[in-house]
């Protein structure tokens, strides 16, 4: 406790802060990356006029309240004021479109990753680039405007991602980690940087438009893991501490998206590496030690905070349909006077799909909270549907949901694995659907068929990966990688739980998805009727 207090008092943490979908979360770290304190703030994604949104009170004052959070619980552990971290960083949900006119005034409201109102633009970029890009990149937000013919496209003079937008205000830098930016526009990872011959080819696109920018002149610079990304200013400092207890001038590391942070929170930045994010929306990562014969629509190309190329699954639904019915058996809980903690109630629900049948028994289900563009999908329906004679019961149920919480990233892995040949030793898990040992990595086996291995430390998440990279930024070596850094300075024998696939769970996964693929008409039946 005494040195956890010195390690305060001197500055010698670093901080990592991640606006995910549903909470923003802090992680304070001391020098070797053990986590000392925490804080956190819950928020939700608005739809608006059609669009999936946060406005930015919800940013300022959801940042402020996690960070407050944080200095309570350092307060409260060490009888600390947290006046300084030796550095810092943050990151948040890649993708989306926030444009500022030449004042710094945001234009148009966030239009966050999980809209589906970019179809058009995402056709038309894809066949021009010959590289997909999927409609919640931000190049894809920016050309829709155009085509939409919005008015505030002519006002634009800077774009970026949530992360880049937080880190500019505290800063004054309009930059972004590689990772992030990927998520952008496609990279070039040779130079680390945006693809120039794209860049090129999309100016050629709007040449017509007398926007009076060029492409380049609007995207944040481009930053790789461990450059340096400025410090926080005074100004930045009373945004995110009102009460001016911390300091200015700690250095902060480039901002980041949260595959990123998921790359390094579980040691997955090296060939073959992958890992697993799944919460609100699930996706894999795979380090690429070959390029893709082709572009598929399912399929994104990412990179590492570093810049090597990654290639990812990304569904925009996982857990929500999942919690939506678990939240039901709570209410019919303490309709019949019984009060269950989280705990119980998906420990109990959980447990119990495995007790069902590899094949759900028939039973379907999808998860579609909102539109799923691995199959195609605009607009969401949550549903299920059974057949008569289909094995209804508990365990089928829930295991039912659990399946399709996975189905759409099972399509998009399965072009990976059997179209192009791409292999991963492991995958890395992380996020809210693993809570539960021995159900969530059991289940993700069967998906992907391969080992899923849990870290003690991966319930910390994003926020600990970022606070990992402030860290890296200040303790590097000269020439020293970002993935030499993470094997020989971070992830030096923690303990790590693996789930190798059941082969009967694999073969029942795949009967799962023949009824998951015949069964996406209803999905598509349901979206049409229910307006």
């Amino acid at each position: 406790m005494s040195d956890i207090k010195t390690t305060i008092q001197q500055g010698k943490t670093f901080l990592g802060i991640e606006f995910g979908s549903t909470r923003i979360k802090a992680v304070l770290t001391d020098e070797d990356y053990n986590p000392i304190a925490s804080g956190g703030h819950t928020w939700e994604n608005r739809l608006d006029n059609g669009v999936w949104t946060y406005t930015l009170d919800d940013i300022w004052d959801g940042l402020r309240d996690c960070y407050s959070k944080l200095t309570q619980d350092v307060a409260s552990k060490y009888d600390e004021k947290l006046t300084c971290v030796g550095a810092m960083g943050f990151s948040a949900m890649m993708h989306g479109y926030m444009a500022f006119d030449k004042d710094g005034e945001l234009l148009v409201p966030f239009r966050t990753w999980r809209n589906t109102i970019t179809g058009e633009a995402s056709d038309i970029l894809t066949e021009e680039f010959g590289y997909h890009i999927p409609q919640r990149w931000s190049i894809a937000h920016l050309y829709q405007a155009i085509l939409n013919k919005e008015e505030h496209v002519s006002k634009v003079s800077f774009f970026t991602t949530l992360a880049g937008y937080v880190h500019w205000k505290l800063t004054g830098e309009k930059v972004l980690g590689v990772g992030d930016a990927s998520g952008m526009f496609p990279i070039d990872s040779s130079i680390c940087d945006f693809n120039a011959t794209m860049l090129d080819k999309f100016d050629g696109l709007i040449a017509d438009k007398n926007f009076g920018f060029k492409i380049r002149d609007i995207l944040p610079k481009v930053l790789a893991a461990g450059e340096d990304a400025g410090k926080l200013t005074e100004e930045g400092a009373k945004l995110l501490d009102p009460t001016g207890t911390l300091k200015a001038g700690i250095p902060v590391c480039p901002p980041e998206g949260d595959a990123g942070t998921g790359m390094v929170a579980t040691n997955s930045v090296g060939v073959r590496t992958g890992n697993i994010s799944a919460g609100t929306s699930v996706f894999s990562m795979v380090v690429l030690e070959h390029d893709l014969s082709k572009a598929y629509p399912e399929l994104d190309l990412v990179t590492t905070p570093s810049g090597e190329q990654v290639a990812m699954v990304h569904c925009n639904n996982c857990t929500s349909d999942l919690n939506a019915w678990v939240s039901l058996f709570r209410e019919f809980a303490g309709a019949i006077g019984q009060e269950v903690d989280d705990d119980t109630l998906y420990g109990t629900l959980y447990r119990k799909a495995m007790e069902g049948d590899a094949d759900c028994g028939g039973l379907l289900s999808y998860n579609y909270f909102s539109g799923e563009s691995i199959t195609g999908f605009d607009e969401g329906r949550p549903l299920f549907a059974r057949r008569p004679d289909d094995k209804f019961n508990l365990s089928n149920f829930m295991r039912a949901h659990l399946y399709t919480a996975l189905g759409a990233l099972k399509i998009g892995n399965d072009i990976l694995t059997k179209k192009e040949n791409v292999k991963a030793d492991f995958f890395f898990g992380q996020g809210g659907f693993f809570k539960i040992r021995g159900v969530g990595d059991r289940v993700m086996a069967a998906a992907l068929d391969t080992p899923i291995k849990l870290m003690e430390t991966a319930g910390e998440g994003g926020p600990w990966g970022q606070a990992i990279l402030a860290g890296y930024m200040m303790k590097k070596a000269d020439g020293e990688s970002l993935e030499k850094y993470l094997n020989e300075k971070v992830f030096v024998g923690g303990k790590v739980e693996t789930c190798n696939p059941d082969s009967a769970d694999v073969k029942g996964f795949d009967e799962f998805m023949k009824n998951y693929n015949a069964g996406l008409a209803i999905e598509r039946a349901a979206v049409d009727s229910l307006k």
